[in-house]
């Protein structure tokens, strides 16, 4: 099953992150919540989310 980790404000910040977690290993998945308001959902496993949820925490506050 896959978790929502992360609402991305726009595509480009999107692609980061998942460029970002999956050179640390992660499966990752980006899906555009609203093209309206251009919001991307980043899912990983749920079975990875701890992991996940530090590495992003990491890369969002260096």
């Amino acid at each position: 099953m896959w978790t929502v980790i992360y609402i991305a404000s726009t595509a480009k910040l999107a692609e980061k992150l998942r460029s970002r977690l999956a050179e640390e290993g992660f499966l990752v998945k980006i899906r555009p919540v609203n093209m309206s308001k251009q919001q991307f959902e980043i899912l990983v496993p749920s079975g990875e989310l701890e992991e996940v949820q530090e590495v992003l925490t990491s890369i969002l506050h260096p």
